[in-house]
């Protein structure tokens, strides 16, 4: 009587467990049930905004149902990611950010009010960018290895500024790396925004920025482009080399956008969410339009997500330390 017991209760076991498996199941395949709103923490019209948009489009398509983006802008992505924390996570909300919410804010933020891991549930990288190093024409380098003896020369301490979108920005990263690992001596001059940075550049106040949004000043030869500062080269100018390959090796200060959703998402959510991701990025139009914009697709894995965003930080940790003055 007692073995029947157990194999009653054994049985049981194994139904509650199919049950669970199909309802799980079931979930997944009915979501999502109406539109999605994904929140942007940036002001409409910038790379990430245009980005998201992009994705958000294609993800529309698979899932059957809109992917509405909210703009949050403000506190430098702060406000719009501390709001997806306090949202359900039903799959109906999610957050589609750059590094600069995760690493970047991290480090330079000495109380940031959500964890940029444990807050969220990953969902997918999307794409990396790199930023593009460009010099004024007066500066008499055509090449990063004429770029780096020309800063390196004794006679031209004190010659060279780099302009940066502000203390602790990616851009202000960018110039301290390349100072360190290229043994020069750039000056740093932050602006509010890398567009008045850009401007001094162009009159020559400075000679140095590492700007995401340099194209049509390089199109347009107002400025000269000497490098990348991820590890793969840009998509738009295959032709010029990394800042690594230039002779840098091993500078990669990379940029990415990617998608999140509160903490104690459902996991059947999250694997249709990351699959959403994938599909959309294998669409003809949308490489096209991402690649254009100099990105290099990606579509991770949720737990590839936050090894990069572990790895990345601790290595903005190492950089900031280095910084004169600091970064906070």
């Amino acid at each position: 009587m007692r073995w029947i017991c157990q194999r009653s209760w054994i049985a049981g076991l194994g139904l509650a467990w199919l049950t669970t498996v199909s309802l799980s199941s079931a979930h997944a395949q009915s979501y999502p049930q109406r539109p999605i709103k994904a929140i942007v923490p940036y002001a409409a019209g910038g790379f990430s905004d245009q980005a998201s948009r992009i994705i958000a489009e294609a993800m529309s398509r698979n899932l059957g149902q809109n992917i509405v983006i909210e703009n949050r802008a403000g506190g430098g992505g702060r406000i719009g990611s501390e709001a997806i924390t306090k949202m359900p996570a039903d799959g109906y909300q999610l957050l589609m950010t750059t590094n600069g919410t995760k690493t970047y804010m991290a480090v330079v933020e000495k109380s940031l009010s959500y964890d940029p891991v444990n807050d969220f549930t990953p969902i997918s990288l999307v794409g990396k960018y790199g930023l593009l190093m460009v010099v004024n024409p007066s500066v008499p380098a055509k090449t990063l290895p004429e770029f780096l003896a020309y800063a390196r020369d004794p006679k031209n301490k004190g010659k060279l500024n780099y302009a940066s979108s502000g203390m602790g920005s990616g851009l202000h990263f960018a110039g301290e790396l390349f100072n360190a690992m290229g043994k020069v001596d750039m000056v740093h001059v932050p602006y509010k925004g890398s567009g008045p940075g850009m401007q001094d550049v162009l009159a020559g106040v400075c000679q140095v920025i590492f700007d995401g949004a340099a194209k049509p000043q390089i199109d347009a030869e107002k400025v000269r482009l000497l490098g990348t500062t991820s590890s793969v080269r840009d998509p738009r100018y295959p032709d010029i080399p990394t800042l690594s390959e230039g002779g840098l090796p091993g500078y990669d200060l990379t940029y990415w956008v990617g998608i999140f959703a509160p903490k104690g998402l459902a996991p059947d959510i999250q694997a249709r969410l990351n699959a959403s991701v994938k599909t959309a990025l294998a669409e003809p139009d949308v490489q096209r339009k991402l690649n254009a914009m100099g990105m290099t697709l990606v579509g991770s894995s949720p737990e590839q997500m936050v090894q990069e965003i572990r790895t990345e930080t601790a290595k903005l940790r190492q950089i900031a330390a280095a910084i004169p003055g600091g970064v906070n």
